[in-house]
């Protein structure tokens, strides 16, 4: 006992990756030598060379960046048994967790239900759990499938311990007919087939009330929902499940919350549910730890919540300086070898684990277990000498400071004052106090002259409140650790087709540059406050997102003009530096598909993340600093849009699964301009159409080369050309790419 006591919860594993940084630096000396035969050539051309040069700039910068980001790899593995073993169950800390949904039709109830009943059944005492589930589109039908959801979890948690069932969400467990072969007693078999009729009931139930085939009992609490307009309602605080603490074979809590909303309100989109989120559960349980979700993220490892104890109890250091712990966004069912790009797989593995090294990864907005502490603004220095400084920096908060902060609820801020002293302190949920208390702090106005979204709680100013919210947490000083059990703690569903990508990348992209050109720029937490110099090099590599669009499609266009004008961008076959480009493309690819495979990822995989990188840059991305300019005008608000969840398997989607799908939008005009661009580049290099070339060295092979990369690159769209419906791009969008094309091409001539 005394071995496993004194044994760490988790070890840091350091990895060298040699091999790889030497790669590394030898795409970066071919980037550096490609600069000087530009800047040595620059007096014999004109402003493409220029353009060249500026981009080819931009790209080495950015790979210094990379560079740093992935040069101190860092893995952490945890030990849950050794927690287990340390702690009784009866000391482990509390843990509130909080699953966000936003519209009942783009997010299923079903996907919500399944991801809150995995919440209920992981390995945890349930007396030290409890749930609450933020629905911000006040639906009806989100609130009735969570009431039946939680009928059927009297049955499903007893049975996933009893069982030690893997998979905790239903709708994986019972994905198909067969029952499990792990046992094969007489009982289970009874009762899983049980079970199954009670979940496929449960869904029926559900899918019915979506038909509107059943009305809605509007009496009780239904009535709460009646005469009420999505954006304009009260908040409405249920205790769905509650239980007398002490009640071994009990649920965890489980609350539904919908905030007030009224119009000419600013809301803050997810941020702003966060927070009431933050203020309901101190109100009402406090715990130390809080869990984040999004409603598609189920737990897909019962032991979770352990994981995340070893990494935040491990050690008095760990306590002192570790705020969150993060997760990877994993996804169940994708489409084979990832064809819209979405899983970023090899992103989470080096950049996750390298950035790892520095001062943390990145709050990625779902999966996160949270200090409760650190989310009110506490700071390490705060903690790092003990109790006695908390009590201390509790104590110099006057009762104007107190008010301020965060906000006019006695109740409130004496829970809050408990939970920076390291204390749980809470009343039942039922007290009529609290309830009151409740809907005070879930009210529209509650966060007016207060510090929430400014300096306590998630904060506001940008779509991508997860990535603004971590770098404030990092700019005190906090540190943040990437936990990666074998078995995925959680999974999601990915966004299905062209629009629903091209959606939710537009967001991260607008949402990014609204923090880079903000006062939160991380330049200013470096200069200003505890951000480490490696660590804004990490936070400018991922707001600078949105940024790579304008180097990259400028670029993008430069082999075409070069055919078009019959001039040269790149060096000729009879200088020493022509093989420089070639050697950089080989060796960058190389080292590119080296990372897949080594992530377990084919040559295919590769491939549809190449071309997807190109299409997201020249549409999403590109959007997205349309966005904020347009926003920096005055001109339009960013807007947060809620990416369509699809809980369908892959095998359920059909062999068109993996087709690009278009619509509208006008994000996929510049794709659209781009390969009709080539291929008119292409035509008129084949038919001997190009001007004569003035200085009798006209485009080559390197620019050909670059054109046919580029087409293949766009290959879903030269598709989507000769495609219908929605595999096919709207006449209108190729109308307007073609009147763009045409532009072009009577500028270059001229």
């Amino acid at each position: 006992m005394a071995n496993s006591n004194s044994s760490p919860l988790y070890e840091r594993l350091e990895h060298k990756n040699t091999m790889h940084k030497v790669m590394e630096f030898i795409i970066l000396f071919l980037l550096l030598s490609l600069l000087v035969y530009r800047l040595l050539s620059f007096s014999n051309h004109g402003f493409a060379w220029l353009v060249a040069f500026l981009c080819e700039l931009w790209f080495t910068l950015y790979w210094v960046i990379t560079i740093s980001n992935k040069w101190s790899f860092v893995e952490y593995k945890t030990y849950p048994d050794r927690l287990l073993q340390r702690m009784a169950e009866h000391e482990l800390p509390p843990v509130d967790m909080f699953v966000t949904t936003a519209d009942s039709e783009l997010e299923p109830p079903i996907i919500t239900i399944n991801t809150v009943l995995s919440l209920l059944a992981v390995d945890y005492p349930t007396e030290k759990l409890a749930c609450y589930v933020s629905d911000d589109g006040c639906s009806p039908l989100t609130f009735y499938s969570l009431v039946e959801a939680s009928k059927f979890a009297k049955l499903w948690v007893p049975f996933c311990k009893k069982y030690n069932v893997q998979v905790r969400a239903p709708f994986r467990y019972f994905n198909n007919d067969a029952i499990p072969s792990s046992n094969n007693s007489g009982e289970f078999k009874q009762e899983w087939k049980t079970m199954k009729d009670e979940y496929m009931q449960l869904t029926r139930k559900i899918e019915d009330a979506v038909g509107k085939s059943i009305p809605f009992d509007l009496s009780e609490d239904f009535s709460l929902f009646s005469n009420i307009e999505r954006n304009n309602h009260p908040s409405i605080i249920k205790v769905v499940l509650d239980k007398e603490n002490g009640h071994s074979n009990g649920l965890p809590h489980l609350v539904y919350i919908s905030r007030e909303k009224r119009p000419r309100h600013s809301h803050h989109s997810k941020a702003g549910a966060m927070n009431v989120l933050t203020r309901v559960s101190g109100l009402m349980t406090n715990a130390p730890f809080m869990l984040n979700v999004d409603c598609d993220m189920f737990a897909n490892n019962p032991s979770v919540v352990l994981h995340a104890m070893c990494i935040l109890l491990g050690s008095n250091e760990n306590q002192n300086e570790v705020a969150f712990a993060q997760f990877p966004q994993i996804f169940y069912d994708g489409l084979k070898d990832d064809p819209f790009g979405n899983e970023m797989t090899v992103i989470w593995k080096y950049m996750g684990h390298g950035i790892q090294g520095i001062q943390g990864i990145f709050y990625a907005g779902t999966g996160c277990f949270h200090r409760r502490q650190v989310i009110y603004g506490l700071s390490p220095n705060n903690v790092k000498f003990g109790q006695r400084n908390l009590e201390k920096a509790d104590g110099k908060l006057g009762n104007q400071e107190l008010l301020k902060t965060f906000g006019n609820s006695k109740e409130l801020i004496k829970s809050a004052a408990d939970a920076l002293r390291g204390e749980t302190k809470c009343p039942s949920m039922l007290l009529k106090s609290i309830e009151a208390a409740a809907h005070q702090v879930a009210s529209c106005e509650y966060e007016y002259g207060t510090n929430w979204g400014r300096k306590v709680g998630w904060m506001y100013g940008s779509t991508t409140e997860d990535i603004l919210t971590g770098l404030s947490i990092h700019n005190r000083g906090w540190k943040s650790i990437y936990c990666t059990p074998d078995r995925p703690a959680f999974l999601g569903c990915t966004p299905a087709g062209g629009p629903a990508s091209m959606t939710q990348q537009k967001r991260w992209a607008t949402g990014l540059l609204e923090v880079l050109l903000s006062k939160n720029c991380p330049i200013f937490g470096t200069l200003f406050a505890h951000l480490q110099f490696r660590q804004c090099l990490a936070y400018l590599w991922i707001f600078t997102w949105g940024l790579r669009s304008l180097p990259e499609t400028c670029y993008a266009a430069l082999p075409a003009y070069s055919i078009i004008t019959n001039a040269h961008i790149f060096p000729k076959a009879q200088e020493l530096a022509y093989y420089i480009p070639i050697a950089l493309f080989v060796t960058t690819n190389i080292y590119n598909v080296s990372l897949y495979i080594q992530s377990g990822l084919s040559i295919r995989a590769w491939w549809n993340n190449q071309k997807m990188g190109r299409i997201t840059t020249m549409s999403a991305w590109l959007f997205g600093v349309f966005g904020i300019v347009l926003k920096l005008s005055g001109i339009s608000e960013t807007v947060f849009e809620v990416t369509k969840k699809d809980q369908s398997s892959s095998t359920e989607k059909g062999t068109e699964a993996g087709r690009f799908t278009f619509d509208k939008s006008p994000m996929f005009v510049p794709p659209t301009t781009v390969l009709l661009l080539h291929l008119t580049a292409l035509a008129s290099a084949l038919f001997g159409l190009q001007p004569p070339a003035h200085d009798g060295l006209g485009s080559g092979r390197l620019e050909v080369a670059g054109s046919v990369c580029l087409v293949l690159c766009l290959w879903p769209f030269l598709k989507g050309l000769f495609g219908s419906g929605k595999y096919g791009i709207p006449l209108s969008t190729i109308l307007k790419s073609a009147g763009l094309t045409l532009m072009f091409c009577i500028l270059c001539r001229s």
